[in-house]
C-alpha cells in the first residue's frame, strides 16, 4: 500500500487529547497498513497502575520516579505488561485515569517512557498514538495527525464506554474530568499536550471511525508518494 519502500522505516505519529478517539484510530489504522500500532498512553496509565497499587501518593514524586526505574513495561500484540503480568484492562479503571495526568507531568517518568517509545520506532514501521510523539518521540514522522473533538463529544464517548460497567456514571463529571485532564495536560511544565507545527489538525466530532481511518491513509499515502517525487526530481 502507497508504495511503501522495503529498506525504510515509516512512523506516524498522532496525538491529541482524551477521548479524541486516538487509540481506536490508530489501532485501526495499523491494522490497515501492516504497521506496529503503540498505544503511549497505556505506558503511563501502566506506571499509574503500579503507584496506586503500591499505594504510593501521587505528590509523592521521589517514590514514583524510584518504582518507575524498577519497572518494565512490554507491549505484545497490543497488550500491554506490566512487570510481567498482563495489565491491558487493569488499567482502565477510573483511579488510573484520574491519576494519569499527575503521573505522566513527571519529567523523569516521561524521559523514560520516551527513550522506550524511540527505542521501538526504530525496528518497525509504527502508528504510534499519545500527547507528545510528534513534538518529542517522532519528530521526525513521516505524517503527524493532531486529532481532536469538542470536549461534549469525548464526553460523551467515554460516557458510551463506561455505562455498562458503571451504571451510576454522570456524563456531566465525565465532561468535567476531560476538561480538568486537558487543563493538566495542556499546562504542565514538561513536554506539554501541543500540535507539532506540521501536524495536520483533523476534527473528528461529526466524523465516523471509518472516515477519520480513510482521511489519515489517504494524508499519508500523499504525503510518501510527494516525497518520492521530490527525492527523484532532487536526484537524491
Amino acid at each position: 500500500m502507497c508504495g511503501l519502500k522495503k529498506d525504510q522505516i515509516y512512523q506516524i505519529a498522532i496525538d491529541g487529547p482524551a477521548g479524541a478517539g486516538k487509540s481506536t484510530i490508530a489501532k485501526l489504522l495499523a491494522s490497515k497498513l501492516a504497521f506496529t500500532y503503540i498505544d503511549t498512553g497505556a505506558m503511563y496509565r501502566a506506571i499509574t497502575y503500579k503507584i496506586l497499587k503500591q499505594c504510593i501518593p501521587l505528590n509523592d514524586v521521589h517514590a514514583m520516579i524510584a518504582l518507575a526505574k524498577q519497572t518494565e513495561i512490554t507491549i505484545e500484540n497490543e497488550h500491554i505488561f506490566l512487570d510481567q503480568e498482563d495489565v491491558t484492562d487493569l488499567i482502565r479503571s477510573e483511579k488510573v485515569t484520574k491519576g494519569v495526568s499527575t503521573v505522566a507531568s513527571v519529567k523523569e517518568i516521561r524521559e523514560e517512557m520516551v527513550q522506550f517509545q524511540k527505542c521501538i520506532s526504530q525496528h518497525s514501521h509504527v502508528v504510534m498514538d499519545g500527547r507528545d510523539i510528534g513534538t518529542v518521540v517522532l519528530t521526525e514522522a513521516d505524517l503527524k495527525v493532531f486529532l481532536t473533538a469538542s470536549v461534549e463529544e469525548r464526553a460523551r464517548r467515554r460516557f458510551e464506554e463506561l455505562r455498562e460497567q458503571q451504571p451510576d456514571v454522570q456524563l456531566k463529571a465525565i465532561e468535567e474530568q476531560i476538561k480538568q485532564r486537558d487543563y493538566v495536560d495542556e499546562n504542565r511544565e514538561h513536554d506539554p499536550l501541543t500540535p507539532a507545527n506540521d501536524a495536520v489538525h483533523i476534527d473528528s466530532t461529526s466524523l465516523s471511525i471509518h472516515e477519520v481511518v480513510e482521511n489519515i491513509t489517504q494524508l499519508f499515502c500523499e504525503k510518501i508518494k510527494k516525497e518520492s517525487v521530490e527525492k527523484l526530481v532532487d536526484g537524491r
